[in-house]
């Protein structure tokens, strides 16, 4: 007899993903599923003759069913407010979020809207305006919201992801020593902050050109709010930042590119002083968690660039950010 081998992660049959959302969302007999992406979470794309969606299939205990359930419910509110998102698409018994049995255990799927546009890194500087300016009207939907989410502090993007990426890459010494040093100094600014002038709500906490598609150069429209929750609003407007810098090694072309993003942002809603201090640092706190989330969850994605290689590449953006910001800390280490 042969034994059943346990998995930590499979790939669900896009036919057979097909079938089961042609049947649960009554769409056509033309309707095709096919791979699109196998990341973090597994992407599908659907096709109903000239309708297209996009179905996420959330990998084997990464989200719980509550944290989904709350990022349904703030696409739908952004959905409901006019903000140009990707948003969920209900069954037709009315539910969001379907429970798939793989191998490994239960996974959730949900069914998105297909954002218009393209995906691209080579965008105009007006084009940056418009960024600012529909992230500035999400931030409007979304301060002083609250979600049954991670709410981002120094704790879980700092502390605990260091010692995450400390045990994952046990000998780059210096890269882990830099990430210490700076760890405990964005902790220290972190905890100086001024709260009150702080604005503060949902963040999506990954805006980047993957995250949004660009459609004839006029409308942006934001998607994958997996990393969702609770957090300072100019956390987004810093990582957007930061990543317009890793994409522009030209930094006279990054910094217009940047100004007018921040133009666009303002011309809805104006960034405090306190916010502007802290844009520098806020990104380079969310990069310590993401290096520490490309570790943690190595065992599920292609991870094959996951190397020493690979660390150091991404060390060496935080220092080219650093230098560009003239930001100082006190340690050779930081300025090696």
């Amino acid at each position: 007899m042969t034994e059943k081998f346990s998995t930590i992660n499979s790939t669900l049959s896009p036919n057979e993903l097909g079938k089961l959302i042609q049947q649960k969302y009554e769409l056509t007999d033309k309707t095709e599923c096919s791979i699109f992406r196998l990341a973090m979470n597994h992407l599908y794309i659907v096709h109903d003759g000239e309708d297209k969606y996009v179905f996420r299939v959330y990998t084997h205990n990464w989200r719980t069913k509550l944290e989904i359930e709350e990022e349904v419910r703030l696409l739908i509110l952004l959905k409901e407010a006019d903000r140009q998102v990707a948003f969920p698409i209900a069954d037709k018994s009315n539910k969001f979020i379907q429970e798939i049995e793989a191998p490994e255990g239960t996974r959730f799927g949900v069914l998105f809207s297909y954002a218009k546009g393209i995906k691209t890194a080579k965008f105009s500087d007006q084009t940056s305006f418009l960024i600012g300016q529909a992230l500035a009207k999400v931030h409007q939907s979304t301060e002083n919201i609250e979600l049954m989410r991670m709410s981002y502090n120094a704790q879980n993007l700092l502390k605990n992801p260091i010692l995450t990426t400390k045990e994952f890459y046990s000998k780059n010494s210096s890269e882990i020593e830099f990430l210490e040093t700076l760890s405990t100094f964005l902790t220290l600014k972190m905890e100086n902050i001024d709260k009150q002038k702080m604005r503060y709500g949902t963040v999506h906490l990954d805006v980047w050109f993957d995250n949004l598609h660009i459609d004839d150069e006029k409308e942006i429209t934001f998607f994958d709010f997996d990393f969702c929750g609770n957090g300072y609003l100019c956390f987004d407007i810093s990582y957007f930042l930061f990543q317009l810098f890793a994409t522009h090694l030209n930094e006279e072309e990054y910094q217009v590119k940047a100004d007018s993003f921040i133009k666009g942002y303002e011309t809805v809603t104006k960034i405090s002083n306190e916010e502007k201090k802290f844009l520098s640092y806020a990104c380079l706190a969310i990069m310590t968690y993401y290096i520490s989330v490309q570790c943690d969850r190595f065992e599920y994605w292609t991870n094959i660039f996951l190397n020493e290689d690979h660390l150091k590449r991404m060390v060496g953006n935080l220092k080219r950010w650093i230098a560009y910001n003239k930001i100082e800390i006190n340690d050779k280490l930081l300025t090696d």
